[in-house]
């Protein structure tokens, strides 16, 4: 008997794996957001939370890389101190903002996730009215919300992209550094400071803009609720 899988099969395989997982994480979804409302937390509510939440990440993470940069030219600027002692803070430093990446990464997520789910069940219940003009009302509310949502995960986005850039160039330091543990590699290192420095101006530019963009959101979803 043949244990193994011919390439039909295992694509078969594969395809029924992705749909039962995938299955299986709208239903989770499914019974979160039906939770939540039974407590008494709407979508709505839901996701503006999510969208301070967001906010508040990429605010953490912009003085997380902004004190990187400054940890970072301080150590290499300083003269003498131990090879292992400079490595072990940029490395700690590299850590800690590769870790606020991951954190803005799940937040922008969620927010994703949970406005699919508020812009699916909005569409649906515009079927329900028994009135035109209520009906018109809430389609142009919904479709201006819809708008303002586009500018603001394109926003967020755009920002969260400028993060593996700088992580990548933390990086190539902390590497170069572990590997040559000696005056000539801080040397080199110095010198690189520059494009390093440069990215991170972009990547605060795009925060501060994305930031600017969750708080113009989220004050206009809190006074339709007015």
């Amino acid at each position: 008997m043949n244990k193994f899988f011919s390439p039909p099969q295992c694509s078969r395989l594969l395809f029924g794996l992705l749909l039962a997982t995938s299955l299986s994480i709208f239903g989770c979804q499914t019974a979160y957001y039906a939770g939540m409302e039974k407590m008494g937390y709407h979508k709505r509510d839901l996701m503006v939370s999510d969208v301070e939440k967001a906010r508040d990440a990429q605010q953490e993470a912009k003085e997380q890389f902004k004190s990187a940069l400054d940890r970072f030219t301080s150590v290499l600027n300083v003269k003498g101190g131990k090879l292992q002692e400079k490595y072990d803070t940029l490395h700690a430093e590299y850590e800690r903002s590769e870790a606020k990446a991951n954190v803005v990464r799940d937040r922008i997520a969620s927010v994703e996730d949970v406005s699919e789910a508020l812009f699916t069940e909005w569409e649906a219940e515009l079927k329900e009215y028994t009135s035109a003009n209520l009906r018109r009302s809430s389609q142009t509310k919904l479709t201006q919300t819809r708008t303002q949502y586009a500018k603001l995960i394109k926003a967020m986005k755009r920002a969260e992209s400028k993060m593996p850039p700088v992580l990548g160039k933390f990086n190539d330091q902390v590497l170069f550094l572990k590997h040559n543990l000696n005056a000539q590699a801080i040397a080199s290192l110095k010198s690189e400071l520059g494009s390093v420095e440069s990215n991170i101006k972009i990547l605060i530019k795009e925060m501060e803009s994305s930031i600017k963009q969750a708080d113009t959101f989220i004050s206009s979803m809190n006074t339709g609720q007015e």
